[in-house]
């Protein structure tokens, strides 16, 4: 049980070194780069705990896919953020208070909701997830499907707007 500990306390420095990291580096292929450092270690954690269905998920979907659309999308964009002088960070306060507010109110959230629940001593297998995912929750499902396919489309659109002149 020590060693889950230890494990989880690496894996969790490392997750918020690098989330910080990606709030506050310049170069945005680099704040991607971060991105996939955090997901790798949230699926590490699902891992740690026995959830092995989601962790591997995680892997597949999230550091797979959608990590590759960002990068993707970036690199089609072409976009300076480094050399632009409004993304100076001189207003540091006003964006670490509304940071705290906002983790303040979600903590708040999250106890009100999930105060007395119990997590089930028998965890769900793939099948009961799988047929939960595509009958209750298809739409949300195929939402996010449709959305990142327009996000892909309209990265490429002004691609190639910006070559054309």
């Amino acid at each position: 049980m020590i060693a889950e500990h230890v494990a989880f306390g690496i894996i969790a420095a490392v997750m918020v070194a690098s989330a910080l990291r990606v709030v506050t580096t310049r170069d945005i292929m680099h704040a991607a780069l971060y991105l996939v450092i955090v997901l790798a270690g949230v699926a590490s954690l699902f891992l740690l705990v026995g959830a092995e269905f989601t962790g591997i998920t995680q892997i597949l979907i999230y550091i797979g896919a959608v990590i590759v659309l960002f990068l993707f999308g970036i690199m089609l964009t072409r976009s300076d953020f480094d050399q632009d002088e409004e993304t100076d960070h001189k207003r540091k306060f006003p964006a670490i208070l509304t940071a705290l507010l906002l983790l303040a109110v979600m903590v708040g959230a999250l106890v009100d909701r999930f105060e007395d629940v119990r997590l089930d001593a028998n965890p769900q297998t793939t099948a009961q997830v799988s047929d939960e995912l595509f009958s209750q929750y298809i739409v949300p499902f195929e939402a996010v499907s449709v959305l990142l396919l327009a996000a892909l489309i309209g990265a490429i659109v002004i691609a190639r707007r910006e070559e054309g002149g």
